[in-house]
């Protein structure tokens, strides 16, 4: 087990306790899950919550702070001599409990009627979104929403990094970095998707990480989250690859990168790309305090339609166009999201609180799709993420709806149906006066700079 200091997680808790002020706060850990039967589980993950507050990654653990009564409790149950002889021996749940500065540990059977006697007595209890059919099993006992000033408190606290923790976003992300120079190096024609995404898992696995997210690694980039890898690659394709690892305590990178199959892009491939990475230049060149990430989202959009008129596929003023949403024809998702213990930061907890600080998003096609909508404040972690897409069933659907025709130049788009996709993605801190990328190591951005690394 690794954790940060005893001093760490017992400020965070206290934290809490301060902004919640009151009541029972309910922290349900995950269990081990069974691919096909008990004993064949999926990798374990612990809740990013529970990690934030309690440290521990180790399954069937719950947790309950009672304000009220002053009491930090963690519910669960020590190894038996059976555990032991399967998995072999580990530090009591005492012992790794004490590490987080947490000294009252109880049976996991006492967790539920703890709460229930709570609820008896007229005691308010703070429980958060379920996201696993296990937790909703347990938050059914008890009839409760979670809980509004439990969530806020909770998002607000996670999404500003400490520098502890940015120390262990920047180990995943000078992790991530190398396995997309890896899948540089390995994508070659003839090759199949999944012979690259392999390599990339090696690079992983061999620096003793986990993968942050399914791996995406695939020649039809024009569809954003493809995780089939079956298909052979060919000269004159590009490969996009989104991947990220994650530190030893659970702290993700998420990066992605867009390379030809071949030894160079095509010209028109070349094109393309560079009008991305000047969108994705003019984004970072935003970031700083106090800007709302939403102008981020609209200036790459800008920058993506004044680049893409001079192809004949746009017409009109560019931030007219972006602004009305037509820019979604080819940049549908949005130009970033928080980034921390989850890849998507928190979005078990809702966008709401963690991407719009109370805020509703938009509903509307594109903007819907932008994760990150408030004005930025240090110690936010977040991507920058900008894309080209060449979606034929969009193209197709909004030309027989005649959707936005004073900017998007249809005919013109059929010469491009068959492009696909591209993505470039690095992540960032927004510090007191501007921003910071993250990572010791620079991911190639550039067409050259793709290009160099996939050739050396």
């Amino acid at each position: 087990m690794k954790y940060f200091r005893e001093e760490t997680y017992i400020r965070r808790r206290a934290e809490l306790k301060k902004r919640v002020g009151k009541g029972l706060l309910v922290f349900i850990g995950n269990e081990e899950v069974g691919m096909n039967y008990r004993d064949n589980g999926y990798a374990f993950r612990q809740d990013s919550t529970m990690l934030y507050y309690f440290g521990s990654d180790y399954a069937g653990m719950c947790a309950l702070i009672d304000i009220d009564g002053d009491k930090e409790i963690i519910f669960a149950d020590e190894l038996t001599i059976d555990d032991i002889v399967w998995m072999g021996d580990m530090p009591t749940k005492k012992e790794m409990s004490a590490q987080v500065g947490v000294s009252d540990v109880r049976a996991r059977a006492e967790f539920e009627p703890y709460v229930t006697a709570a609820l008896k007595k007229g005691q308010k209890v703070h429980t958060l979104p379920p996201y696993r059919a296990e937790h909703e099993k347990i938050l059914s006992l008890w009839a409760q929403e979670p809980s509004e000033e439990f969530i806020v408190a909770v998002a607000e606290m996670r999404n500003h990094k400490t520098p502890e923790e940015v120390e262990q976003i920047e180990i995943g992300v000078d992790r991530s970095v190398d396995m997309h120079v890896a899948a540089m190096r390995a994508c070659r024609p003839g090759k199949l998707e999944c012979e690259v995404a392999a390599e990339i898992r090696k690079t992983a696995f061999l620096a003793g990480c986990e993968m942050s997210f399914p791996i995406i690694c695939t020649v039809n980039g024009q569809t954003l989250h493809n995780h089939s890898q079956e298909n052979r690659m060919r000269e004159g394709q590009m490969l996009l690859v989104d991947a990220g690892g994650e530190s030893p305590i659970h702290y993700a990178g998420d990066l992605s990168s867009t390379m030809p199959v071949g030894a160079h892009f095509t010209e028109r491939q070349r094109t393309v790309f560079d009008i991305l990475y000047g969108a994705h230049r003019a984004a970072v060149d935003m970031l700083a305090p106090g800007v709302n990430f939403r102008e981020v989202h609209l200036k790459a959009a800008e920058t993506i339609c004044e680049g893409l008129k001079g192809l004949g596929l746009v017409k009109g003023n560019a931030r007219d166009a972006a602004e009305s949403g037509a820019y979604a024809m080819f940049f549908p998702c949005g130009v970033g999201h928080m980034m921390g213990l989850d890849v998507h930061d928190m979005e078990n907890l809702g966008e709401k609180y963690v991407g719009y600080g109370g805020m509703e998003k938009s509903k509307q096609f594109g903007f819907k799709s932008l994760r990150l909508g408030r004005k930025l404040e240090p110690g936010f972690v977040l991507t920058i993420e900008p894309g080209i897409y060449f979606i034929p069933q969009l193209m197709d659907l909004w030309e027989s709806q005649g959707l936005h025709k004073d900017f998007l130049c249809y005919g013109e788009m059929r010469k491009w149906r068959d492009f696909g996709g591209i993505r470039n993605e690095e992540d960032y801190l927004i510090t007191p006066t501007g921003a910071r990328r993250l990572g010791n190591k620079v991911k190639p951005m550039t067409a050259d700079e793709v290009e160099a690394a996939k050739n050396a």
